[in-house]
């Protein structure tokens, strides 16, 4: 076949969509796992959410908005926790943060990590009890480290020698003994977008276990005495499916244990495999149950540690899109549709790559459904774009929509939790975006 002169994006005609993506018998369908569980479709076809109508939030509030189901972020907080009795749950900020997420977090009894100075801020702001706090991230300033010693945050998650020197100095100047996990980079692959997989040796995070840079900061900190090194940590990636990734990482991250034990007499009481559990953005994504991965994450530990003849240790993990992923969907405004002969059917909405650039930034897949009100007419094959001038501007690439989709229909986006929090403060083109609350039976 001759290639097209433009190049393979304009010589793409006949599109079929995606081999996964399936022409629905039905497109008012809405498939459980893909969305917060008190939404469904009301007796005049629109989407309700803890039975309100998105017609009447959308009227209220305006669009583009993320709305999100309290009910269904507590209930997986909940599942969480139940799974993993003994182990320290923490809710991982970075998926979205707010102070009303905080409290949330708070009252379920997870812990919470943070990654910057306003995160932290953010936490300590909405209650949050300090001693329950994880402060993570790669490149922590002197200000940052300060802010933490002073709060009593429970854990710092050291990331670099830079790193250990600074809060080092800190701690000396103020008496104190802060208590530190060492981030480990453990050289696995993870089978996940290279943008999010955060093991591999050749990236930012973390000290590698390969040329011996984390034992050396490990024997550095115990030997200096300053810090309090609690155990290691590390993070895999995210959007994980499967937990052959978590066995790697923790046998190796339980044979630098040993080696500490071993070299230092030292044997670190505790554990974070971090988090990274995938959840259902479309029909072919297929996540574990936290009661389910529980069960294997405890076996690899046990397992490894009976091996290695470690005592086990304390536990932690840190979901966070597991947890309000699923229980947020984006609602948009359709302006306009476009049918490309022998291609597809664009569909224009009001917000685009400011409130969600996961698709643009790594080709992330997600799903849509026309939520104002049901329709009879037949699946076409659609791509909703947004409003910026960027051909990247995408928000679902593929999906079937019914062939009467027109402006000023409705249209939702499931599993956008993720998204809310590392994106809303965009200024691609300064969309404003509204947040509310869902309890089942009224609006909050």
């Amino acid at each position: 076949m001759r290639a097209h002169e433009a190049g393979a994006l304009h010589g793409e005609l006949g599109s079929t969509g995606p081999a996964w993506l399936r022409t629905p018998e039905d497109v008012n369908v809405i498939l459980p796992q893909l969305w917060p569980t008190s939404v469904a479709r009301a007796a005049d076809g629109a989407l309700a959410i803890g039975g309100v109508s998105v017609r009447a939030l959308a009227e209220e509030f305006g669009t583009p908005a993320y709305v999100l189901d309290e009910n269904d972020m507590r209930a997986r907080c909940r599942d969480f926790v139940s799974a993993f009795a003994g182990c320290d749950v923490y809710y991982a900020g970075k998926a979205f943060l707010c102070r009303a997420v905080v409290r949330i977090i708070a009252e379920e009894g997870l812990h919470l990590d943070v990654c910057t100075g306003g995160e932290l801020a953010t936490a300590l702001s909405a209650g949050m009890p300090a001693e329950r706090i994880g402060f993570h991230g790669n490149n922590k300033s002197v200000s940052e480290l300060t802010r933490a010693v002073e709060a009593g945050v429970g854990r710092i998650i050291v990331d670099s020698l830079h790193e250990i020197e600074r809060l080092t100095e800190i701690a000396r100047s103020r008496d104190v003994r802060p208590a530190v996990l060492l981030r480990v980079t453990v050289g696995v692959e993870a089978h996940t977008h290279e943008f999010i997989a955060t093991a591999h040796e050749d990236q930012k995070f973390g000290f590698s276990l390969a040329g011996g840079a984390a034992f050396a900061a490990a024997t550095k900190i115990i030997d200096e005495g300053v810090l309090d090194l609690r155990g290691l940590h590390s993070h895999i990636g995210s959007q994980i499916f499967d937990t052959s990734g978590f066995e790697v990482s923790a046998r190796r991250v339980l044979s630098l244990q040993a080696q500490i034990r071993d070299a230092r007499g030292v044997e670190l009481p505790e554990l974070d495999l971090g988090g990274g559990f995938g959840i259902a953005y479309t029909t072919q994504d297929d996540p574990a149950a936290p009661s389910d991965l529980a069960k294997r994450l405890d076996k690899i530990v046990a397992d490894e540690c009976e091996a290695l003849r470690l005592e086990l240790p304390r536990l932690s993990i840190e979901p966070g899109r597991a947890i309000v992923g699923p229980a947020v969907f984006t609602l948009y405004e359709v302006g306009t549709v476009k049918d490309v002969d022998g291609i597809r059917t664009y569909v224009s909405v009001d917000g685009g790559m400011s409130d969600n650039i996961r698709a643009a930034l790594y080709g992330a897949t997600y799903s849509a459904t026309v939520a104002s009100r049901a329709s009879a007419a037949p699946p076409i094959l659609a791509r909703v774009v947004g409003k910026h001038c960027e051909s990247g501007d995408v928000v679902v690439k593929d999906e079937f929509l019914p062939a009467d989709v027109q402006p000023g229909d409705l249209l939702a986006v499931p599993g956008t939790g993720r998204t809310a929090g590392a994106w809303r403060a965009t200024t691609t083109t300064c969309r404003g975006l509204r947040w509310w609350r869902c309890v089942t039976g009224k609006r909050a």
